[in-house]
């Protein structure tokens, strides 16, 4: 069976990158397809594929601002070729998805969000306090409101959807009208583990002195700032893992009590995790990788009641769920959570069920499934 991998750009090992790896790892010979490839910046196993990339990549200063090209995306997803592939997996939270595979191709899209911009966070990215009145009024609206029924039409190109979330599963219904499989992202337990000596310890409390941490892209959606504002409200030290365009607005904001990490090494963040008090999502995820690997080391997350979280956080128990998005509400509950009884053993325990095996063996099943159904079957 030939196989082509497709995932929308390939700049940096977040979330989506991860899901392709595996699939990388299952099909071992695949060919994978990208809009843009920076290497050197995704893991072995998927830089040893063969990698074509699209006219993006040739495009000026396209390796620092490909987003800027977001117009010509619909475009260039659309001149790759499929000839003589018998599956196509899509990766996608952009255009992936929007491939154009032969009749007897089978396309699986692995949705990590339907175009958050051009559906339901157009004021995150776009609004006027991030461009101003009149350029969002007047050039990004339409041009969103263009790709969003761009996204919406091509959505009938894919035999089959899988979501990494009941939370996305059921945006896929809103936008795309279309049923999906869950199948929750990987996320290395084996790497991402306790200490040793307080693997199986109860936790009196959270530990008050530490830092809480926050593991994020520095980008608008995430909310980073939110946490800022959250953790000098409650006076708790904060540490941020992870880069982005944001990041010189979030230092801005950010006083002494605020340690911008970059971009760190696995084994950097497995550290930070298990050195935190909590862990912070501040912003409402599709999934949210970082609050599950928090977990697989033993350590407790504060996160917004909504999205992905309401999956993956058990209140009470593995975290607490802050029920407002506002920094008042956030730092309500950090208070809290400084004096909440915690199990380190019981908190990794739920994390086990978000495993690169446990991944591995939905997703092949899927696969499977899709594979020995009618070729004209839509799911």
């Amino acid at each position: 069976m030939r196989v082509a991998l497709v995932h929308d750009w390939l700049t940096g090992m977040r979330g989506g990158e991860k899901v392709l790896e595996v699939l990388c790892e299952l099909f071992p010979d695949a060919d994978v397809f990208t809009l843009l490839h920076t290497r050197g910046s995704v893991s072995a196993a998927i830089e040893r594929h063969r990698v074509t990339t699209s006219f993006v990549q040739r495009l000026p200063f396209a390796a620092a601002r490909y987003r800027s090209y977001l117009p010509l995306f619909p475009f260039a997803i659309e001149q790759f070729s499929f000839d003589g592939y018998d599956l196509v997996v899509s990766s996608s939270h952009c255009a992936a998805k929007a491939v154009v595979v032969p009749g007897r191709t089978r396309h699986i899209a692995y949705c990590h969000s339907p175009m958050r911009y051009a559906w339901d966070q157009f004021d995150e990215y776009f609004g006027p306090a991030r461009v101003g009145a009149r350029m969002s009024r007047w050039v990004y609206r339409p041009l969103l409101a263009r790709l969003a029924r761009w996204d919406a039409a091509t959505a009938p190109r894919v035999h089959r959807f899988v979501a990494n979330s009941r939370h996305v599963a059921g945006r896929i219904q809103r936008y795309y009208n279309r049923a999906s499989t869950v199948v929750y992202p990987p996320v290395d337990t084996n790497f991402f583990h306790p200490n040793p000596a307080e693997a199986s310890a109860a936790l009196p409390a959270v530990l008050p002195a530490a830092p809480a941490l926050v593991v994020s892209a520095l980008v608008p959606y995430k909310r980073v700032d939110r946490a800022i504002e959250a953790c000098a409200l409650a006076g708790i030290p904060l540490r941020v893992a992870g880069d982005g365009p944001d990041r010189e607005r979030l230092q801005q904001q950010a006083g002494d009590r605020v340690t911008f990490l970059g971009r760190v090494s696995d084994e950097a963040l497995r550290d930070e995790y298990r050195a935190a008090s909590v862990v912070i999502l501040p912003g409402e995820e599709d999934f949210g990788i970082a609050p599950v690997e928090a977990q697989a080391c033993g350590r407790p997350v504060v996160a917004l009641a909504r999205g992905g979280a309401l999956e993956t956080v058990k209140n009470g128990q593995t975290g607490l769920l802050f029920p407002e998005a506002t920094a008042a509400s956030l730092a309500k509950t950090l208070r809290v959570a400084a004096t909440w009884h915690f199990d380190s053993a019981r908190i990794r325990a739920h994390a086990e069920a978000f495993s690169r095996d446990e991944h591995a063996a939905q997703l092949r099943a899927v696969i499977d499934e899709t594979m020995t159904s009618p070729i004209e079957q839509r799911w």
